[in-house]
């Protein structure tokens, strides 16, 4: 792995939230500079990504992603426009149209201090069991329907026991008949448990790092960084794409930001689901303000640039935090969506974002990661 070290050269900037000017500083009344155009020397860190992105088609190390993180707000939208391009050249046109079910809801005996399912904290999400046969299906037709061409059946749990394996397992084939691959989220997994779900057809399993493993302990203490890592490398092992993703705005740094980029090209992904904080109440970052739109599109070229080849997919917390530019962050390097409801909260209608797709001409499609 390559570090980031706080004895880097470039200073990032600070970042912004929503009606919050720059509250993750210390001098949080200072509102953020007005933008200004790029200066050659900045002009010349765009550059050097570009060659490196589409003429060497190779990866951007830490110190060249610190380098784009820290240039100013004025270089966002160079940013988005180097990683559209990166997204075209690596992965095409095609955005691929996810479903994700909440099979298995609540009571969750985890402490992810972002999560309104984890039975640790007082919120108005109650534990209920397990869906029936009849409404998993139901709801993966609906997502059919639309285009998918995948369905992610979630539970909110820390592993599957021996019953809820096996109903999983049940469901995979019947999901299959919709003409949906089936993905799954079913917290940490044993080998075995990889093994068999792999044999009995799961396509792609999801299975978050959410943040740098040096923030990690902060946001999580009833398992580790190193444990949800290794069920990643087990979900390799055994055959499946694997879907790993981030949750941003939950106290991280700038540093930390590109600290889990380096280790998401180190896990390999086909998938990545990019999160955006969306508080819910009850929970210990229930209070934390919205991260800021511009800052968004910022992260989502970042995480573009950092990883060129994966399935970029836009998820939880998209509408509160870029609002009216979402489109926007389409154009900024992601290629993939989650339609419809997440799993403790409202997204928006499957027609706005399809009419969205169709108005930026981008089609839809099954994707799998460019390697």
């Amino acid at each position: 792995m390559v570090a980031v070290t706080t004895a880097s050269p470039v200073s990032f900037r600070r970042a912004t939230h929503a009606g919050t000017p720059d509250a993750g500083s210390s001098e949080g009344s200072t509102p953020p500079p007005p933008q200004v155009a790029l200066s050659a020397a900045e002009r010349a860190v765009v550059a050097g990504a570009e060659r490196a992105l589409l003429d060497e088609r190779r990866l951007l190390t830490a110190p060249e992603l610190t380098a784009l993180a820290a240039l100013p707000d004025g270089a966002v939208m160079t940013l988005a426009a180097l990683a559209h391009q990166v997204r075209l050249a690596w992965c095409g046109p095609e955005v691929e149209v996810e479903g994700i079910l909440s099979a298995k809801t609540g009571g969750c005996p985890e402490d992810c201090h972002f999560c309104s399912q984890s039975s640790r904290f007082e919120t108005p999400v109650k534990a209920t069991p397990f869906l029936d046969t009849d409404e998993v299906l139901a709801a993966a037709r609906e997502t059919a329907a639309l285009g998918a061409s995948e369905f992610c059946i979630v539970l909110a749990v820390r592993g599957p026991d021996e019953r809820t394996l096996r109903r999983i397992l049940e469901l995979v084939p019947l999901v299959q008949e919709t003409g949906c691959n089936v993905a799954v989220s079913a917290g940490i997994l044993t080998d075995d448990q990889a093994r068999r779900l792999a044999e009995g057809g799961v396509h792609r399993y999801n299975h978050n790092v959410e943040t740098a493993r040096s923030h990690f302990p902060a946001i999580v203490s009833t398992h580790t960084w190193e444990e949800r890592a290794e069920t990643c490398r087990l979900v390799k092992e055994h055959g499946m794409e694997l879907c790993c993703g981030a949750l941003l705005n939950i106290g991280e740094t700038d540093a930390q930001r590109i600290e889990l980029l380096v280790q998401l090209q180190e896990l390999e992904p086909s998938e990545v689901p990019l999160n955006f904080l969306n508080p819910r109440p009850g929970t210990p970052l229930g209070d934390r303000p919205v991260l800021s739109a511009w800052e968004a599109v910022r992260w989502i070229a970042m995480f573009r640039l950092a990883l060129p080849s994966v399935i970029l997919r836009y998820a939880g917390g998209r509408e509160v935090t870029l609002r009216d530019l979402q489109a926007m962050g389409m154009t900024a390097g992601i290629n993939a969506l989650i339609v419809g409801n997440y799993l403790t909260t409202l997204g928006r209608s499957a027609e706005e974002d399809l009419q969205m797709l169709e108005d930026l001409r981008m089609p839809i499609g099954a994707l799998s990661a460019a390697i």
